[in-house]
């Protein structure tokens, strides 16, 4: 392991990710067996001004094994200390680091009906503090390598190999590099971004069309006092972080009711770990009315049906299909860099930065727009190399992809 590039991807998480002031409090949420890294993410956070730094462990066979033996009854009690910290996080408003590291299939086998109600449950519990702080923390989703995610990654290579190369391509997906600064390369990489939205907020487009010969046909519906949003993000109070360490998405939230036809999925998707692949979904009147996956159909039904709005979409991205990440060719079974590489949809949660003005309006406002409420956010990647994406405004044709990627007025 390089140790050199390893401290520059931890300052590159610190400093741009979180992009943390002085006196700062600092949540990271960290598997056990990554803990060196943690540590020297931790270093990095206490070296640009945190205050305080929090670790939140976390192991996949341990979550495993609650879910074997305890019952239902027993993981649905939230005991008095959580919801006290769910207080605590509501008053600080802690800047919170989260690295992934497990395996796609960590958690398979665990019984998929259990797991939703108590994800129901604690939702349930806790969604007036998450309603509060909506908008309000910094946060960065980040990763870094376990043996068996190396291996699934990479099953035809030692261990060692798998890991190194999967290493490799994380440092390679966000810039750092031995010869430049990442630091300085997101700074450029921003502006680019934020400059492919300008072009594309100027349309103010009211619905776009996807078609794709793998059966994709989907129109989906926008909200006009919404925006293209990708890069950086700000709080309410004017707080600038990067939420996603890599990112090369583009995305809206469109109308939560406004999704007609059908889309293919092109890649598998990890969720909670475990696997769906090789799937469908058919929208009318912006609900999902039909839908399989050859693998994983009762985890993908489990996630439409968790509740009113899980089975709507709350987010469209573009990315092309020709971006750095793509090019490296390595399909990382980790939604964070899978779905920079491929256009995606998301079932679900919706973004309430995307509404024009949302620091002035309410969640409940935000929401009465169209913009979707639920428990989940799950996405999934439907990029194809003959995808086209039109924009339609006023009933005027404006292409926006053509064979998966930009046309030239939006590169």
């Amino acid at each position: 392991m390089n140790e050199q590039l390893t401290e520059k991807y931890a300052r590159l998480i610190a400093r741009v990710g979180a992009n943390i002031e002085k006196g700062e409090s600092v949540v990271i949420y960290a598997a056990a067996e990554i803990h060196k890294f943690a540590a020297l993410l931790a270093k990095e956070c206490y070296l640009a001004g945190a205050a305080e730094v929090r670790m939140e462990w976390s192991c996949s066979e341990t979550e495993k094994l609650r879910y074997e033996y305890q019952t239902l009854r027993t993981l649905k009690k939230i005991p008095s200390w959580q919801t006290a910290k769910m207080r605590e996080r509501t008053k600080k408003l802690p800047t919170r680091i989260h690295i992934i590291s497990d395996a796609p299939d960590s958690l398979e086998g665990i019984d998929i009906k259990k797991f939703n109600a108590v994800r129901a449950c604690t939702y349930a519990k806790f969604k007036k503090y998450l309603d509060t702080i909506e908008g309000m923390e910094k946060w960065v989703i980040a990763a870094f390598p376990s043996a068996a995610w190396a291996k699934a990654v990479f099953p035809g290579d030692s261990e060692n190999d798998a890991y190194e190369k999967l290493l490799h391509g994380i440092f390679e997906s966000v810039m750092v590099r031995e010869d430049t600064d990442p630091i300085q390369e997101w700074k450029a990489h921003n502006e680019k971004i934020a400059s492919r939205c300008e072009k594309l907020n100027k349309y103010k487009f009211d619905y776009l069309e996807y078609k794709s010969q793998n059966g994709t046909d989907l129109r989906v519906r926008l909200i006009p006092q919404t925006h293209w949003c990708g890069g950086g993000e700000y709080t309410k109070t004017g707080r600038f972080f990067n939420p996603n360490l890599p990112t090369e998405e583009i995305f809206i939230s469109p109308a939560a009711s406004g999704t007609e036809g059908k889309v293919v999925s092109t890649m598998p998707l990890s969720h909670n770990g475990q696997i769906i692949d090789k799937f469908y979904i058919t929208f009318e009147n912006g609900k999902a009315v039909d839908y399989h996956a050859e693998v994983g159909h009762e985890l993908l039904k489990s996630i439409i049906e968790t509740d009113e709005g899980a089975g709507m979409l709350g987010e469209a991205a573009l990315v092309p299909q020709n971006n750095p990440i793509a090019r490296m060719g390595i399909l990382f079974y980790n939604t964070l860099f899978d779905e920079n590489a491929n256009c995606h949809l998301a079932l679900g949660r919706g973004y309430i930065d995307t509404v024009d003005d949302y620091v002035h309006r309410t969640l409940d406002e935000c929401r009465e727009l169209g913009i979707n409420e639920s428990n989940v956010h799950v996405d999934f990647m439907i990029g194809a190399e003959d995808m086209s994406i039109v924009g339609y405004k006023d009933g005027k044709k404006i292409p926006i992809f053509k064979n998966g990627g930009f046309t030239e007025e939006f590169q």
